[in-house]
């Protein structure tokens, strides 16, 4: 097992557990908040889009190696995804690519700054909302 990356044997229904318990606590973090970015939040929206995104592209074939290559850039992740048979909305894809050109990921994560550059958080978590439910529709599928 290679230390850096653990989850070199994960399965696709590993992932998708633990996707959707980063969703569930991004969800219950949320609720009863006044604040409206609140940035634990998002760390836990944005890990989970990056975990149903992997269990997509895993179930598709694509290798841990390259999957971990990515490192956090959604925008790489949805491309293969889409080419692969997911179905986003548009405006879904095009937020996707947005938090990658943004880096909104490694901001949240290790430097977190005013959030006045960021998405807002209800789009966030609509985007979450709707790569969770296609991504596992799309697995029950195959």
């Amino acid at each position: 097992m290679d230390l850096a990356h653990p989850d070199q044997s994960a399965k696709v229904r590993d992932i998708l557990a633990l996707a959707t318990q980063y969703r569930d606590a991004a969800v219950k973090l949320g609720e009863g908040v006044s604040k409206p970015n609140h940035i634990p939040r998002r760390l836990l929206a944005l890990h989970s889009i990056e975990l149903y995104l992997n269990a997509l592209l895993l179930a598709k074939g694509i290798d841990q190696k390259t999957i971990c290559g990515f490192e956090h850039d959604l925008g790489e992740r949805t491309r293969i995804a889409v080419n692969a048979g997911l179905v986003l909305r548009s405006r879904t894809a095009e937020h996707l690519a947005t938090l990658s050109r943004n880096r909104e990921y490694i901001v949240i994560r290790y430097g977190p700054v005013p959030t006045a550059k960021l998405s807002q958080i209800n789009r966030v978590m609509a985007t979450l909302d709707e790569v969770s439910k296609r991504v596992r529709r799309m697995l029950r599928a195959t």
